[in-house]
């Protein structure tokens, strides 16, 4: 099995193309419906496989919590940007639902996407990141529990095009089952209460 890696809305783009993909995973629903709805997608394939979560890294471990971020001495933070990935949808909304993104919107640096995002915090370019949990989470990240925005409902579906869609059926019905539920979970996702 090959793998690619990219923006929900960059490998969008190449399946809208022809680009000879089996299955495409999102984080991004809209854009699966969208495929979907072209016909580029297998629509009876279509479901949501995991719920993101958010959490906060930072490469010196001084930040634990969104209250570290209004601290003095706080100069960036790296979020994906909320108008390419729902990742920076979700950072924003928790932010103003905690009352802080008046206060930091001007510190914010964003990322085409979440790994960029990370990428940032890292390179000490930004002194946190809030991006995608999974990316974190074996690295001394803080998964932010609070509430405050919607869920990030990672999608998947079967590219018509695809020369392999027995195996790519089985690989969505593998997503939901008890042992891939598992798999992810340890990964840092979320499960949805049932698929749709």
């Amino acid at each position: 099995m090959k793998y690619a890696f990219g923006g929900s809305a960059a490998l969008a783009r190449q399946i809208e193309s022809g680009a000879p993909f089996d299955v495409y995973l999102s984080a991004n629903e809209r854009f699966v419906r969208y495929l979907a709805s072209r016909g580029r997608i297998i629509p009876e394939s279509v479901s949501v496989y995991a719920l993101g979560r958010l959490g906060l890294w930072s490469r010196s471990g001084r930040y634990h919590s969104l209250g570290d971020l209004t601290r003095l001495g706080f100069r960036y933070l790296a979020i994906p940007n909320p108008a390419l990935a729902p990742y920076g949808v979700a950072a924003r909304e928790l932010l103003e639902t905690q009352k802080i993104w008046a206060r930091l919107e001007p510190k914010i640096v964003y990322g085409e996407n979440v790994r960029q995002a990370m990428q940032f915090a890292e390179s000490g370019n930004a002194d946190a990141a809030i991006t995608a949990w999974s990316l974190m989470k074996t690295r001394g990240g803080v998964l932010l529990r609070e509430s405050g925005h919607q869920p990030v409902r990672q999608t998947g579906g079967v590219v018509r095009s695809s020369k392999h869609g027995a195996a790519a059926r089985r690989f969505l019905l593998f997503l939901g089952s008890a042992k891939g539920r598992a798999m992810l979970e340890s990964f840092g996702f979320g499960m949805p209460a049932q698929a749709r």
